[in-house]
């Protein structure tokens, strides 16, 4: 997952290692959704009524082709089924095919950071009722 987590975030953002990816999955309320086959995995963490969504990534083979909507779409049934009422995520306000994506899903910007990735770009929060 690491190798898959950094070919998707290349040239934007430094991937995750094992280990970090490891210690997200296995904190208290975390899910890992894994596509089929193994082509991209969304990691998101429930804690009381509220879901947050830490990455969605998928092989820069295999984007534009569904496979993001589809993880997104997974991750959001699992959050609703766990009692998540809403989920939030962030995004670099820059990336705008990932942009669209959350549009198209429902999602709608309720906070920014600046720099909050480097000097330059900025993040988005996102937040869509489930």
């Amino acid at each position: 997952m690491a190798r898959l987590h950094a070919a998707a975030f290349a040239g934007r953002a430094r991937g995750w290692t094992a280990a970090e990816i490891a210690a997200l999955a296995q904190a208290p309320g975390a899910l890992l959704v894994e596509g089929a086959p193994p082509v991209g995995f969304a990691l998101l963490r429930v804690v009381a009524d509220e879901a947050e969504l830490l990455t969605i990534a998928v092989d820069p083979a295999h984007q534009a082709r569904g496979v993001g909507a589809a993880l997104l779409a997974r991750a959001e049934a699992l959050a609703r089924a766990r009692g998540a009422a809403a989920m939030l995520l962030e995004v670099e306000a820059g990336a705008a095919p990932a942009r669209t994506l959350y549009a198209r899903a429902g999602y709608g910007a309720v906070g920014s950071r600046r720099d909050y990735l480097g000097a330059g770009r900025d993040s988005l929060i996102l937040r869509k009722p489930l």
